[in-house]
């Protein structure tokens, strides 16, 4: 599998999605991002897109009467522009059960805790870390996974750790993780372009 067609989500300032694109650009990622979609309008990631060269559009979940019919027109959108995988870079909304069908095992996100642990609904942002903080672990880190039906629960990819220390707040711990975020996020789409990726039930094997 080479020159794999990526779609990215987005959320925000889009720190990841301008890691995917330096990392394409040095020749790390046999792939290239076709699409990048936001759910936020004036999301920075839109610019870092623009500046770029890659096509992206804002979808206003509003103008949707459900969410279903709010994620057909993502599929739609990634479908048309040839996307192959969807990558998740600070997307903070649940994909719909179609959403995950039509990419089943084409959907990989980054989280920035060791899942299991504090992952799931409401686990997102800084309140990741803080919880991590206030549950007094010693380490902490970053999970790259598949995307299924459920949140955070998907097949592991690539796991990595950071120290957390005692004077540790959430803005430390964010930025000590988002250092391997973007190396982790990185590794595994090139794995996957490169078809290095053997899925096993809920275990991964890496060739």
């Amino acid at each position: 599998m080479s020159g794999v067609k990526i779609g990215v989500l987005i959320s925000g300032g889009g720190t990841n999605l301008q890691s995917i694109i330096d990392n394409i650009d040095a020749g790390n990622i046999d792939g290239k991002i076709e699409l990048v979609i936001s759910n936020r309008e004036g999301a920075f990631g839109l610019e870092r897109a623009e500046k770029a060269g890659i096509k992206n559009i804002y979808i206003n979940r509003k103008e949707f009467e459900n969410e279903e019919d709010y994620n057909l027109h993502l599929i739609e959108k990634l479908k048309s522009a040839g996307v192959e995988l969807v990558v998740l870079a600070g997307y903070l909304r649940v994909l719909s059960k179609n959403f995950i069908k039509s990419y089943k095992n084409k959907i990989i996100n980054i989280h920035p805790s060791l899942i299991p642990s504090f992952c799931g609904r409401g686990y997102y942002g800084k309140k990741v870390h803080q919880a991590a903080i206030d549950y007094g672990v010693k380490i902490s880190g970053a999970t790259v996974h598949f995307v299924d039906e459920g949140t955070d629960t998907g097949p592991i990819i690539l796991q990595e750790t950071v120290q957390v220390y005692p004077d540790d707040d959430a803005d430390d711990l964010q930025k000590r993780i988002l250092q391997i975020e973007h190396k982790l996020l990185v590794k595994a789409i090139n794995l996957f372009c490169t078809d290095r990726i053997k899925i096993d039930g809920r275990k991964i094997w890496i060739l």
